[in-house]
């Protein structure tokens, strides 16, 4: 049984990278256990605000994601049958004031591709392992990891941060993931091919009863990054067939040509339903702690999930800085964490339902408080945005 280093990462996502780099920046030794045959990040675009941005400076690589990231003016709310704006929120110079940091969107392999070097390069404080699959993680002093290939480690102290799939919660937790009826389509393609139908200053949601259209640039601007979410008809928790393509022009039928042209360019070979889970009373036990979506899983409707995961490594890396042991800054970070990440992982799931409203009165009513909103009044972002 081959005895790992002193913390081991379980998931090499973003989050685990992050993690992993910020504890080796302290000087401590890490092992990152990814079951990937290759490190790397599947998905699109990633938004990446005021509080995750000021943690990716502290951990030295923020100068590098600015280089392929974008920074939007505006974020925008539009009506998806109308192309009316609903509200919008500034993020410019008084922005930047406030919150102290830039608001960015960037590909989500770009970020993870720059965590990954910066892993790299920590002196030999890091090992990265590949093709490892956790199936299963004994609790003790020392923590017994098993995998599906008939290994087993041996660490003293374990970050679970493999997601939202994660075998590490199994250790606090038999709960299951939560199926929102949801599925997202995602993808990228050549800003050139597209330009003359889009806004590439702004990330613009356009929004519709039980449905909303995501876009942004990103990659310095050279691709262009479409996210289409709707409610499926035919949702079926024992099947694979729903969610289709078909239902997706269903549902936005009737909606304004700019979002007619952007369906075009969607690509429909791949959908991704939308899960969360009821947020944890608990996320460290003794050496354990998780991190991430395998702490506090939450629907996208906030684009706070990498941010909350970020949030995490910071509060981690500074309680560890602090002097405190290891057990104790979990401990710490528990305590200090486990609030405010359930409240942004409930208030997801709130958000996307005030988005997707179809009664007409409620809708009425929302728009009423939409259209009320100044957009530079940033009351309603900072419990969000504000960095601590």
């Amino acid at each position: 049984m081959k005895e790992l280093r002193e913390i081991t990462v379980v998931g090499g996502g973003i989050g685990g990278l992050a993690t992993a780099l910020g504890i080796s920046q302290l000087g401590k030794e890490v092992t990152v256990l990814e079951k990937a045959p290759q490190f790397g990040e599947v998905g699109a675009g990633i938004q990446l605000a005021p509080n995750a941005t000021k943690i990716l400076n502290d951990l030295g690589v923020l100068e590098e994601v600015l280089e392929y990231a974008v920074q939007p003016k505006r974020l925008v709310l539009r009506d998806v049958y109308t192309a009316k704006e609903l509200a919008s929120l500034d993020l410019n110079e008084q922005f930047r004031k406030r919150y102290q940091y830039p608001y960015v969107v960037v590909h989500r392999s770009d970020l993870h591709h720059i965590l990954l070097d910066a892993c790299k390069n920590q002196q030999n404080k890091i090992e990265l392992r590949n093709n490892v699959d956790v199936t299963n993680i004994i609790p003790g002093k020392p923590i017994t990891i098993e995998t599906e290939a008939g290994q087993s480690f041996q660490t003293q102290h374990l970050v679970g941060a493999d997601g939202l799939w994660s075998n590490t919660r199994k250790i606090f937790t038999e709960d299951e993931p939560v199926c929102s009826k949801y599925v997202a389509y995602r993808g990228t393609l050549p800003t050139e091919e597209i330009s003359d139908h889009v806004n590439l200053d702004d990330v613009i949601m356009w929004i519709g009863p039980n449905l909303h259209l995501v876009q942004y640039p990103v990659r310095s601007g050279k691709l262009f990054n479409q996210v289409v979410v709707f409610k499926s008809y035919n949702y079926d928790p024992n099947s694979d067939n729903w969610g289709t393509p078909e239902e997706m022009d269903r549902r936005f039928k009737n909606s304004h040509p700019l979002v007619q042209t952007a369906l075009s360019f969607i690509e429909r070979q791949f959908r991704w339903p939308m899960y969360d889970r009821e947020p944890l009373n608990k996320w460290v036990k003794d050496n354990i702690a998780l991190i991430g979506d395998a702490a506090h899983p939450m629907l996208q409707y906030l684009a706070q999930g990498g941010c909350q995961a970020l949030e995490d490594v910071a509060t981690i890396k500074s309680e560890l800085s602090n002097g405190a042991d290891i057990e104790e800054a979990f401990s710490n970070y528990e305590s200090k964490r486990l609030k405010r990440g359930n409240k942004v992982q409930s208030n997801a799931r709130l958000w996307g339902e005030f988005l997707h409203l179809e009664d007409k009165l409620s809708l009425k009513l929302r728009d009423m408080i939409f259209e009320q909103h100044h957009p530079q009044d940033y009351q309603v972002t900072d419990f969000l945005y504000k960095t601590y």
